[in-house]
C-alpha cells in the first residue's frame, strides 16, 4: 500500500505545500508514490479566496511583479530552490498592474497543476470538494478524516490542515445586534468576507453605517458602487468624478484610527537597500526565546522593532537625501545604535540630525493621525479626511519621500522575524496591514470622488455605534455631538480566527479534544516543522498545520520575490517532515 497523505485546504498553503513536497521528495522519498487527498469544497489553487465565480472588479492587493509561488536564492530552506515565474511574468502583465482576483486564481491553479505533475511517479492526488469536519485516530496510529455528506472517512497517515482564512461564530455583541436587527426590522451583515455576503438587503439612498476601514471595506465600497453599475470619468490632471447609478446606498464609515489604510507606494527603490536586519534579527530573537517565561510585545518587542524601522528609515535619508540632514551617516549611524530604543537620546540624536520634523519616522503619530483632532462639523470632517488622503496618495508616490518604502521593507524584515516568536497579538498585525498591506493607490482615488459625490462619508476616529430607539446610530469624538442613525450596521472586517469561535468543526473538535492554543486562541503548533502541539506542548507525530490560524501563521497567500518569505521556510521544513515520515511508513510496509 501506497501511504496516504490528506491537505485540508487546496488554496495557495495547500497549494504550496505540494509544491514544496515535490520539489523535496527526490531526495528523501523513493517510495511507490503517494496517495494524496486534497480536501477542499472549492477549486484547487485558489480556493475560497481566489475562486473564480466573484466579480471581476475586485483586485488583488499586491502588484502583479510582487506575487510569486517559488522559491529563490534569498529563501533560507533546507529544501531545494525550484523557481519559477512571478504572476507579471506568468500572465505578461506590466508589473506595477494591480490584477483582478479571479487572475490570481488562475496563476494559482496552474502553479498546482504544474506541482501536482512534478510529484513522484506513482503518487496520486484525489480533489474531494467537501468540507472536512472531523479528524479522529490515535497519536500512534493512522488518522481518520471525516468528510460532509460521506459516511466513511478517509484514512490517513499524515494530516496536514492547511484551511486559511476562517469565518468565526459570531461573538455575543454580534449576536446581539443581530437579534435587535431582526426585533425593529434592521440590516446587520456581521464580520465576514465581503465577497461572499449577501449585500441585497442595503438599499438604494439609504444611510449605512459602516465600521472597519481596511481592506473589507475596499472590497465593499467596489461592490455597491462599480457593482451596482456606477461608473468614473477621469478629468484633467487624471482626477476621477463618480457617475451614480441611483442605485448606490450611502457609506458612514468610520473605524478605530478612522482613515484608510495607507496607499500603496507606488514607485521602486533606486540605490542601496538598507541592510535589514540590523537591530532586530535572528540573535535578538533567540535571546528573547531563550529567555523563557513568555515575552510581552510591548515591553520586549516593540522597542527593537521601533529601532529597527527607525534605522531603516534614516539609513535611506541619509543615502538618498543627504541635503536634509547635518550630520554624516557613520557619524548618525554610531550614536543611534549606542542610543537605548525608544529613548530621550534617541530623540535628541534624530531632532539634531534631521532638522525638518516632517523627514522624522514617528510612528505613533502615522498609526493613528486623528487623535486629539476635532471638526467643527461633519463637512468640515469630510475636507480634512480627503486632504488627509489626498497628502497620503501624493506622498506614497513621491520619491522624494523614499524612506517610506524602506521603513516598508523594514515592516517586511521584522514580519518574517516575528513569525519565530508565534502569536503576539493582533495589534502588530493590525498596524503592519494599515502601513504595510494598504490598498493600491487607485482605490483611494476612487475613495476620494466616491466622497465627493456624497456616496461615502466619513465618521472620525474612535466611531461608537449603539443600538437604540430602533436604529443603529453612530457617534464619535472627531465632530463633538454629531451623530448618524440609519436602519443598516456592516461590519467590514474579516472575523478572528479563534479555534474555539471559528465555524469551522475540524477546528472546534481539534481544539475540544486537547490541541494548544495561544492567548489569542491561534492553533499552537511547533515553529520547527508546523505540528501541532497539545497542551502539554507534546506535538503531535501526524498532525500539522499551517497558515493564519495558526500562530506560526508567516506571511499571507503571496510571497514577494527575493524576501526570504516566511511562508517558504514553513512549507518546506512541513513538507520535509511529512515525507520524511512517509518513507518511514512505506519502508515498514515493505519490510
Amino acid at each position: 500500500m501506497k501511504p496516504v497523505l490528506v491537505i485540508v485546504g487546496g488554496g495557495p498553503r495547500g497549494t504550496g505545500l505540494l509544491e514544496r513536497i515535490a520539489a523535496n521528495a527526490p531526495a528523501l522519498y523513493a517510495g511507490p508514490g503517494l496517495d494524496i487527498h486534497l480536501v477542499d469544497p472549492h477549486p484547487p489553487g485558489g480556493g475560497r479566496i481566489w475562486r473564480q465565480d466573484q466579480s471581476p472588479l475586485l483586485w488583488m492587493n499586491s502588484m502583479a511583479e510582487d506575487v510569486t509561488m517559488f522559491t529563490d536564492d534569498t529563501v533560507l530552506l533546507d529544501g531545494p530552490v525550484q523557481p519559477g515565474p512571478t504572476l507579471h511574468e506568468w500572465a505578461g502583465l506590466d508589473g506595477h498592474t494591480f490584477p483582478d482576483r479571479r487572475l490570481g486564481g488562475s496563476y494559482l491553479r496552474w502553479v498546482y497543476e504544474r506541482a501536482v505533475a512534478a510529484l513522484p511517479s506513482g503518487t496520486t492526488v484525489h480533489h474531494h470538494a467537501r468540507r472536512a469536519t472531523r479528524v479522529t485516530g490515535p497519536r500512534a496510529g493512522r488518522q481518520r478524516v471525516w468528510l460532509e455528506g460521506r459516511t466513511a472517512p478517509l484514512v490517513a497517515d499524515l494530516v496536514v490542515l492547511a484551511l486559511g482564512h476562517l469565518d468565526a461564530e459570531p461573538d455575543a455583541e454580534q449576536r446581539r445586534l443581530t437579534a435587535y436587527a431582526t426585533r425593529h426590522g434592521l440590516v446587520h451583515l456581521p464580520p465576514g468576507f465581503t465577497a461572499d455576503a449577501d449585500l441585497s438587503p442595503l438599499a438604494p439612498g439609504e444611510p449605512v453605517l459602516v465600521r472597519g476601514f481596511g481592506l473589507a471595506f475596499v472590497d465593499l465600497m467596489v461592490l455597491l458602487t462599480e457593482g451596482r453599475g456606477g461608473r468614473y470619468e477621469q478629468g484633467p490632471g487624471g482626477a476621477l468624478t463618480y457617475r451614480p447609478s441611483g442605485r448606490e446606498p450611502v457609506l458612514h464609515v468610520g473605524s478605530r484610527r478612522g482613515v484608510p489604510y495607507r496607499s500603496k507606494i507606488g514607485y521602486a527603490l533606486d540605490g542601496e537597500r538598507p541592510p535589514l536586519p540590523r537591530f532586530f534579527g535572528p540573535a535578538e530573537v533567540d535571546a528573547l526565546l531563550a529567555r523563557g517565561g513568555g515575552v510581552d510585545f510591548r515591553e520586549d518587542i516593540w522597542p527593537l522593532v521601533d529601532k529597527e524601522l527607525g534605522f531603516a528609515h534614516y539609513h535611506r535619508l541619509f543615502a538618498a537625501h543627504p541635503e536634509r540632514t547635518t550630520a554624516t551617516w557613520s557619524e548618525f549611524e554610531e550614536r543611534y545604535a549606542a542610543a537605548p530604543p525608544l529613548g530621550s537620546a534617541l530623540r535628541a540624536l534624530v531632532a539634531s540630525a534631521v532638522p525638518d520634523p516632517a523627514d522624522r519616522l514617528d510612528l505613533a503619530a502615522l498609526d493613528r493621525p486623528l487623535d486629539g483632532v476635532r471638526f467643527a462639523s461633519r463637512d468640515a470632517l469630510q475636507d480634512g479626511l480627503r486632504a488627509h488622503i489626498t497628502h497620503d496618495l501624493t506622498r506614497r508616490h513621491d520619491p522624494a519621500h523614499s524612506p517610506d518604502l524602506a521603513v516598508f521593507l523594514g515592516l517586511l524584515s521584522v514580519y518574517g522575524q516575528l513569525v519565530r516568536l508565534g502569536d503576539i497579538g493582533p495589534w502588530w498585525h493590525g498596524f503592519f496591514s494599515y502601513l504595510a498591506s494598504g490598498p493600491p493607490g487607485p482605490r483611494l482615488r476612487q475613495l476620494l470622488a466616491l466622497s465627493r459625490a456624497g456616496v461615502v462619508r466619513f465618521l472620525g476616529a474612535d466611531a461608537t455605534v449603539t443600538a437604540e430607539d430602533g436604529i443603529f446610530r453612530a457617534t464619535g469624538p472627531s465632530v463633538p455631538g454629531a451623530r448618524v442613525d440609519a436602519r443598516a450596521l456592516v461590519e467590514a472586517r474579516l472575523p478572528l480566527p479563534t479555534v474555539e469561535h471559528t465555524d469551522d468543526s475540524l477546528l472546534r473538535e481539534l481544539y475540544a479534544e486537547g490541541a494548544a492554543a495561544t492567548p489569542e486562541g491561534l492553533l499552537a503548533v511547533d515553529p520547527g516543522d508546523g505540528r501541532v502541539l497539545d497542551r502539554a506542548g507534546a506535538p503531535h507525530p501526524r498532525r500539522f498545520a499551517l497558515g493564519p490560524h495558526t500562530d506560526a501563521r508567516g506571511s499571507g497567500a503571496f510571497t514577494r520575490p527575493r524576501t526570504n518569505g516566511p511562508a517558504f521556510r514553513q512549507n518546506d521544513a512541513t513538507a520535509r517532515a511529512v515525507l520524511a515520515f512517509l518513507r518511514d511508513v512505506s519502508c515498514r510496509a515493505a519490510a
